[in-house]
């Protein structure tokens, strides 16, 4: 597993596809970790340039302290390492805390960005301050394995929490996540107490899309639509039997949108 020193950390990232291609950078959720793109990777890697990454204090990346796990911070990581690997202008596509950073790119950085997608995310501050903190408390005393049933409802949709065919996925994330230590606390307390990138990204030219789960128990299909009608060049698309965790819950007919969308906006560009 390469990593690369940027921006104050060094961040575990993969590179696959070929080097001359345009790049997909993934950014992936709290609680998760680069691998819940997994069948993006998969997909797209023959024709794209493909990466995807840890977050700063998460997944194999170095941990860090709670003052430097804010959304600006992680945005400037995810630029930091675009340029360094040589990637931009590139697509920019993050899950939830992911799709923060994409839109946060978006609107500041369009000399790296040829177009950005939030999956199950928002551009807004938190919705839900006062249901989230007492598990971001919870969190930071005690890690996540007594809560993991609680992650589980935030992060999938009805369908996969209950089809048998999802229960290796189930299985997977479920010990993932109840594995958490502490200090995934702070991380969620950087996502519940974010600022809104509304009026930032009013003002971007960049082609935005924005996919939501119709099973979103976190942020549901409208924060999704606010982000098309507030981008300029914004589009919204809901994927039915899905929740939080879009790509990973309904990977094929999430990449089916994205190839879409990719092969519009190249095409527009070239």
């Amino acid at each position: 597993m390469p990593t690369l020193s940027v921006n104050g950390t060094t961040l575990a990232y993969e590179d696959v596809g070929p080097r001359d291609g345009i790049a997909l950078v993934f950014s992936h959720s709290l609680f998760f970790n680069r691998t819940m793109f997994r069948h993006q990777v998969e997909r797209f890697s023959k024709d794209y340039r493909v990466i995807t990454y840890d977050h700063r204090g998460q997944g194999e990346s170095a941990s860090s302290s709670a003052d430097t796990l804010d959304m600006e911070t992680l945005s400037e990581d995810a630029a930091a390492l675009v340029e360094a690997l040589g990637a931009g202008p590139c697509h920019i596509l993050g899950n939830s805390l992911g799709g923060f950073i994409a839109l946060r790119l978006a609107a500041r950085r369009p000399d790296l960005v040829r177009s950005a997608v939030a999956l199950g995310s928002s551009a807004d501050e938190e919705h839900k301050v006062a249901e989230f903190a007492p598990l971001v408390e919870h969190l930071r005393q005690n890690g996540a394995g007594d809560v993991v049933d609680t992650l589980m409802y935030i992060m999938l949709g009805d369908t996969t929490l209950a089809d048998p065919a999802q229960e290796a996925l189930r299985d997977e994330w479920r010990a993932y996540m109840r594995g958490l230590a502490p200090s995934i606390g702070d991380a969620a307390h950087a996502v519940v107490y974010r600022k809104s990138v509304l009026e930032e990204l009013g003002r971007t030219e960049i082609p935005v899309l924005a996919i939501a789960g119709a099973e979103d128990h976190a942020y549901p299909a409208p924060l999704s639509e606010q982000i098309a009608r507030t981008a300029p060049r914004g589009r919204c698309v809901v994927v039915p039997r899905a929740g939080h965790s879009v790509a990973l819950e309904q990977p094929d007919a999430v990449n089916e949108h994205l190839a879409a969308h990719f092969a519009a906006v190249d095409a527009a560009s070239s």
